[in-house]
């Protein structure tokens, strides 16, 4: 007759659980690469944004974008003028993902000379397509001495409206982001978009 095995105590099996998570946890904390996590759609489409953009000449620099309560004049005050709407072709033909453009910018306000020791404010007031968007960021697209600056909205989620169609909103480029020269600067709209020149030094 074939004896029972005996059931391993509580302990050891207390004992192999709490050892098994001790070792996943160092290794993970060990190995674990910084940052975020993987995300194979996000991610990819990244990338491939990213290729394409400097296979067409373009670095890309996310900006900082807010809702300011005023618009401090900036100066001295670059001469703005009207620009060609929409994104320039071989950029439109270069992003994966479409940014919601405001339908026109109205009016600017931006130095005509900065420092690229220093951060460069630029606050715009434009006019949304209808009022069901909110401010999502924006982008800086350079080739050469071409700076594209394109603001991008979101939908707001339900059925919630914005007071107004129109928004006044300020981007700011990083410290450092601009090398020495002479620039030419578009803020993009649907239907209506600025320019200026901008030195920087």
């Amino acid at each position: 007759m074939r004896s029972r095995r005996q059931p391993w105590p509580m302990k050891w099996i207390v004992l192999v659980i709490v050892l098994g998570i001790g070792a996943y946890t160092y290794l993970t904390l060990h190995y674990r690469k910084p940052g975020p996590a993987f995300r194979p759609y996000a991610d990819l489409k990244d990338r491939a944004n990213t290729r394409r953009l400097l296979s067409a000449g373009y670095q890309r620099i996310a900006l900082d974008a807010d809702l300011p309560t005023d618009s401090s004049a900036q100066a001295p005050a670059a001469a703005v003028a009207a620009a060609d709407a929409g994104l320039p072709p071989s950029l439109q033909s270069s992003l994966v993902d479409m940014p919601t453009l405001p339908a026109e910018i109205i009016s600017v306000s931006a130095a005509g000379s900065a420092s690229s020791m220093f951060a460069y404010p630029i606050s715009f007031k434009c006019t949304l397509p209808d009022n069901r968007l909110q401010l999502a960021g924006a982008a800086l697209y350079v080739r050469g001495d071409e700076i594209v600056v394109a603001p991008d909205f979101d939908r707001l989620a339900g059925g919630l409206l914005s007071r107004t169609r129109e928004s006044l909103v300020r981007v700011t480029v990083p410290a450092g982001t601009l090398k020495p020269g002479s620039y030419r600067v578009t803020l993009v709209g649907a239907h209506a978009s600025r320019a200026w020149s901008l030195q920087v030094h």
